[in-house]
């Protein structure tokens, strides 16, 4: 049974709560800086105006802050995705540090700022690079996912360090960029010693505890075809005669569609907190003439994986090794698709991982979401987060925080304002019983 809150965990939280305006206010601040995705090839938005924003709020509490651009040519070999020409020039990342006073655990807060699109635009009934409040909910793009639990954290923070709660751990906060494309701003922190003993990061769980998260593979599969008019009646005997390559993608999504159910029916590949892995087309991409036979055709598709079929080092060669040998069986019967086979481009790679709820920070979470007043439960549906990178290099990490995640990407996305509050108690008392918190004040 979770330990009650202590006489000084209930002061935090109730000063949390006291700040409900002031946490508003700052997710409101935060959606008004456009932290959109950019474009391949484009200058960057306002990542550097919200991370000075983020910097001078901590400095003034003390905190040590680094703000660095890193170099991504010297990130090394990683199967991460990695865009041509991609460049963290005007996308900083930041790292903070309030020291405890030792003996303690310490804790890494990580959350992205960066945001998708806000496309299709006319769907929206706020404006989507704003704040709006309406019936107990902040809209705008990034209201949950994930600013809206970068807020949580900050505030979460600020309340430790305005009232003078003695950590005895020391506590990191790190805001990092292209968590939405590439996973590479966190990759880029944890390679350059931005590392806890545990940490915990706000994504949009529905105030329930993600335990893990399954890993993701970016798939591209071509077929060819072969054009000719659409409205002659080819005959498909004949030499020369047309092939059309979205019908000639069919087997190729029966194929992907049987990997999936698979997946889901095999005893093996079942997780006790996650669900299992699946294949889901995202785009397709073909056809050069209204009344042509297409040439070619291109399936994307979004792959996610249990950590159970991960490679040994933990990452989804093996997944792409069987999808490749499902596809080549099913289209095997054709002729054409067999003297032509579909061509497999693999974009990125990002890790599954997961820690039990033995873990310690897992269990620190758990506790004090009970000790809150929520139920501690652990959710089986969750999407990529930045906690198998950091989790890889050393840093055990769970996601925990307020809104929704399947209001995530969507139109008129928001965040629920009594979650916000009680995402910044939770991770202030996981901050205060992970740390730890000198004798005087307990």
């Amino acid at each position: 049974m979770a330990a009650a809150l202590s006489a000084l965990e209930q002061h935090v939280a109730a000063e949390v709560a006291r700040r409900e305006r002031d946490l508003t206010a700052l997710l409101a601040t935060l959606l008004g800086f456009d932290t959109r995705v950019p474009e391949p090839g484009h200058a960057p938005r306002d990542e550097a105006a919200l991370q000075a924003l983020v910097a001078a709020r901590l400095e003034r509490r003390g905190l040590s802050v680094r703000v660095w651009e890193p170099d991504a040519a010297a990130l090394g070999p990683h199967r991460y995705p990695r865009p041509p020409g991609h460049s963290f020039a005007g996308r900083p990342q930041l790292a903070a540090r309030r020291s405890g006073r030792g003996g303690g655990r310490s804790l890494l807060f990580n959350g992205h700022v960066d945001v998708v699109g806000v496309e299709p635009r006319d769907a929206w009934t706020t404006e989507p690079l704003a704040a709006t409040a309406r019936d107990g909910r902040i809209y705008g793009r990034g209201a949950c996912d994930m600013k809206g639990g970068v807020a949580a954290m900050l505030v979460a923070t600020e309340v430790l360090c305005d009232l003078g709660v003695p950590l005895l751990g020391d506590l990191l906060v790190n805001t990092v960029t292209d968590e939405e494309s590439t996973g590479l701003g966190s990759l880029a922190c944890a390679r350059d010693g931005v590392r806890a003993d545990g940490a915990v990061i706000p994504e949009p769980t529905g105030l329930k505890a993600w335990l893990g998260t399954r890993g993701s593979l970016l798939l591209s599969v071509a077929v060819e075809g072969r054009a000719g008019h659409a409205g002659y009646p080819h005959d498909p005997s004949e030499p020369g005669a047309a092939v059309n390559a979205i019908e000639k993608m069919e087997p190729v999504l029966r194929a992907l569609r049987r990997a999936t159910a698979d997946w889901r029916a095999s005893p093996e590949l079942r997780h006790p907190h996650l669900t299992p892995g699946s294949v889901v087309p995202t785009a397709l991409h073909a056809g050069e003439w209204l009344v042509s036979h297409p040439a070619r055709c291109t399936l994307d598709c979004h792959v996610q994986y249990l950590p159970a079929q991960a490679d040994a080092d933990g990452f989804g060669t093996a997944v792409q090794a069987e999808l490749e040998r499902r596809v080549a069986e099913e289209t095997a019967a054709d002729p054409w698709l067999a003297a032509h086979p579909p061509r497999f481009t693999w974009a990125g790679d990002v890790p599954p991982g997961y820690h039990g709820p033995s873990e310690p920070v897992s269990a620190t979470l758990l506790a004090a979401m009970s000790a809150i007043g929520l139920a501690p439960e652990i959710a089986a549906r969750t999407t990529f987060f930045d906690g198998p990178t950091f989790s890889r290099a050393g840093t055990p990490a769970v996601a925990f925080g307020p809104g929704d995640v399947a209001r995530a990407h969507a139109p008129d996305e928001f965040v629920p304002v009594a979650e916000l509050v009680r995402a910044a108690q939770v991770l202030a008392v996981v901050a205060m019983r992970f740390c730890g918190v000198a004798a005087e004040r307990a």
